[in-house]
C-alpha cells in the first residue's frame, strides 16, 4: 500500500525501510534532505514539501508523522489538515499527550478524515526486533493499515493491538512508559547497592547476566543492563543525569486525576528530577538545619 512518513529521525528512517523492504511504496518529508537521501537510496520516493508529498500519495491516502511531541506535531498538523480530503488518514506514531491527540480526532473527523494513534515502543532496537503497536482510533481506518502495522509489529499476529478509539493508543503508551520508569529505577537502585559491597561482590556486570536467565525479575531491561555493565562496569565518564520526555509526568498526573495511588512511578519521576539538580539547594539546606539544632557537621 502507499503511505507517506513525515519525519525521518531514527525511528521514522527505520519504519520505512522495514515497509520498504516489506514492498510498500513509501513517500517521506523531512526538513532534513540528508535523511530523506538516505530513505531514498531503498526505494523512497521523496517530497521536499508537505504538499508535493500529499500530491505523489494515492487516495484514500495514509500519512505517518514521527516528529517530536508538542508544538512540532500541532504546526505540522496545521499545515497538512487543508491539503486532505475526506477518508484520508493521519497517523501519529510520537509520544503525543493522549488529550491533545482526542482533540486533535476531532478536528480531523470534523472534515471526514481519520486520526489514528499509536503508541510506538521499541526504541532503536524495533527496526531489528520489530515494534510493539498500540494503537487508538476509527476501527475501519486501523483495519485499513493493517497491512503497515504487520510489517512494523515483530509478528503477524502479536506487538500490535487495536486498543481503544481516538487517544486510546496514546493513554496506552503513557501507562507504559510510566511502568518504564518504575522498572529502570528499581533495577539502578539494585545494581547500585551491589556496586556499594565490593568486599562481597566483585563482578556486578556478572549478576546481571545471571539474572537474564531464569530469574523472576529477567527482562529486555535487564539485558540491557547487563550490556551497559560489560561495557562500563563502574560507569565512569557518565554524568548522573536522567532526563524525561513527559511521559512519566503525565502518568503521575493522571494517577492524581483518577485517585490511583502510583508511588513507584511518582518516586522514579522525582529521582530523574533529583539527578539534574548540580546546586542541590534543598540538601545543603538540610546539612545547615542539622548543624542549627544539633550542631553537626556541615562538610564545605
Amino acid at each position: 500500500m502507499d503511505l507517506g512518513m513525515i519525519g525521518l529521525g531514527r525511528m521514522g528512517g527505520n519504519m520505512s525501510e522495514r515497509l520498504l523492504n516489506a514492498g510498500h511504496r513509501i513517500v517521506v518529508h523531512d526538513l532534513n534532505t540528508a535523511a530523506m537521501d538516505r530513505v531514498a537510496q531503498k526505494g523512497a520516493a521523496k517530497a521536499d514539501s508537505l504538499e508535493a508529498l500529499v500530491k505523489l500519495l494515492r487516495p484514500p491516502r495514509a500519512i505517518w508523522i514521527m516528529v517530536p511531541a508538542g508544538n512540532v506535531v500541532e504546526d505540522t498538523l496545521n499545515k497538512l489538515l487543508p491539503l486532505l480530503a475526506a477518508d484520508d488518514i493521519v497517523v501519529d506514531g510520537g509520544n503525543s499527550y493522549y488529550k491533545d491527540t482526542m482533540k486533535r480526532s476531532a478536528a480531523f473527523s470534523a472534515k471526514g478524515i481519520h486520526y489514528v494513534d499509536v503508541g510506538t515502543s521499541g526504541g532503536i532496537w524495533g527496526d531489528r526486533e520489530g515494534y510493539c503497536l498500540m494503537i487508538g482510533g476509527n476501527p475501519s481506518a486501523v483495519g485499513h493499515l493493517q497491512p503497515v502495522f504487520e510489517v512494523l509489529a515483530p509478528a503477524l499476529d502479536r506487538g500490535w493491538a487495536h486498543v481503544g478509539p481516538s487517544g486510546a493508543g496514546h493513554f496506552v503508551k503513557m501507562v507504559h512508559n510510566g511502568i518504564e520508569y518504575g522498572l529502570m529505577q528499581a533495577y539502578a537502585e539494585g545494581f547500585a547497592i551491589l556496586q556499594k559491597k565490593n568486599d562481597l561482590v566483585q563482578d556486578v556486570p556478572m549478576i546481571a547476566k545471571l539474572w537474564g536467565n531464569g530469574s523472576v525479575i529477567r527482562s529486555w531491561l535487564l539485558e540491557l543492563t547487563a550490556e551497559a555493565l560489560a561495557e562500563n562496569p563502574k560507569l565512569e565518564g557518565v554524568r548522573p543525569h536522567v532526563s524525561d520526555s513527559g511521559e512519566g509526568r503525565w502518568t503521575v498526573a493522571e494517577a492524581v486525576e483518577q485517585n490511583v495511588s502510583a508511588p513507584v512511578i511518582t518516586m522514579a519521576l522525582l529521582e530523574r528530577l533529583r539527578s539534574r539538580d548540580d546546586e542541590a539547594f534543598a540538601d545543603r539546606l538540610l546539612a545547615m538545619l542539622r548543624n542549627k539544632f544539633g550542631g553537626h557537621e556541615v562538610k564545605r
